[in-house]
């Protein structure tokens, strides 16, 4: 198997920092908002060398959405940057009237998403902004793996006109993919050939879908496995060949199994090509105070579960 090595835990909010302080200087109609989380969102570059383009709106989400809206009409690439939760439910009305409806050219970027925000509890935990992204027409929605992959991403949101929403996370994880990765939106990336069981994941769960594989290695199961940092729009392609070829699918994601990865692969999956499926995600719940690695752990998001999830779904074949 193909050897996929940790250069360093970084965390994804940082690959954002870097990839906003990079358009900073090379594209001059990007500006930034923020709604009091400079820091946090590591925007404290961009601020520094671009003050005329940084705008610190406070803690008043709604109205940064609108700003950002506005800006679009004179031609300028806002991002706006805060949590998850205050990104996505907080402003679910402004960005589905003036961002969606409109389909302006707004990047929508959010950190601390999922559990892994660890400490700050159940009401900052954001477990459904996928779904609240993907339902809006026109809306593309991307959960990145890694620092280097946000980096990336966030370049290629501002070559793609139109409304984007980029979700990433707080803690330090792998990081793994290329540094000079050019970053397809809607693109898949099978990082595994595998015969037996397709896994497909995003976020934070690819790198625990590596190790799955290994492992099912180890027990004589071949195991695909997919990057699927896209949520919308889905590399439907590339999903439909895997699941020809293994028979079987278990999708990982750090989101309730309602509403994200899971069920846009089993609606491909349901129209074109029926395949026994399981979910490695949240189920239907909310999550808790706790560190990172206690809640994956608690609520099933790890190697182990998707060890155990395949293992599962090959015997449904």
């Amino acid at each position: 198997m193909k050897e996929y090595k940790n250069t360093g835990s970084k965390d994804t909010r940082s690959g954002f920092g870097a990839g906003l302080t990079e358009l900073g200087k090379t594209n001059e109609n990007v500006v930034a908002l923020c709604a009091d989380l400079t820091g946090s969102l590591k925007m404290d570059d961009f601020k520094a060398n671009h003050p005329e383009r940084f705008f610190q709106v406070g803690i008043a989400e709604a109205n940064m959405i609108g700003m950002a809206a506005g800006m679009t009409i004179g031609g300028k690439i806002p991002f706006t940057g805060t949590f998850a939760n205050f990104s996505t439910g907080r402003v679910y009305d402004q960005i589905r009237q003036s961002v969606a409806y409109s389909g302006k050219n707004v990047k929508i970027c959010a950190s601390h998403a999922g559990v892994t925000l660890g400490e700050d509890g159940a009401t900052h935990q954001i477990l459904e902004d996928l779904g609240l992204m993907k339902m809006l027409p026109g809306m593309t929605v991307i959960n990145t793996c890694d620092y280097n992959q946000t980096k990336a991403a966030t370049l290629a949101i501002a070559e793609h006109d139109g409304p984007v929403y980029l979700r990433f996370g707080r803690p330090k994880v792998a990081n793994f993919t290329p540094e000079d990765q050019k970053f397809e939106i809607g693109k898949a990336l099978k990082l595994y050939e595998g015969t037996d069981v397709t896994i497909i994941a995003t976020g934070h769960l690819v790198w625990e879908a590596i190790q799955a594989a290994i492992e099912l290695n180890e027990k004589g199961i071949s195991a695909e496995v997919i990057d699927v940092h896209t949520i919308k729009p889905l590399d439907e392609k590339a999903i439909i060949e895997s699941a020809k070829k293994t028979g079987c699918v278990v999708t990982a994601e750090e989101h309730n199994f309602l509403g994200g990865l899971g069920e846009s692969v089993a609606r491909t999956l349901a129209e074109n090509h029926p395949t026994p499926q399981e979910f490695v995600a949240t189920k239907d719940t909310f999550g808790e105070s706790g560190t990172p690695a206690q809640l994956m752990d608690k609520y099933g998001l790890n190697a182990a579960a998707i060890v155990k999830a395949s293992e599962k779904v090959l015997k449904r074949k």
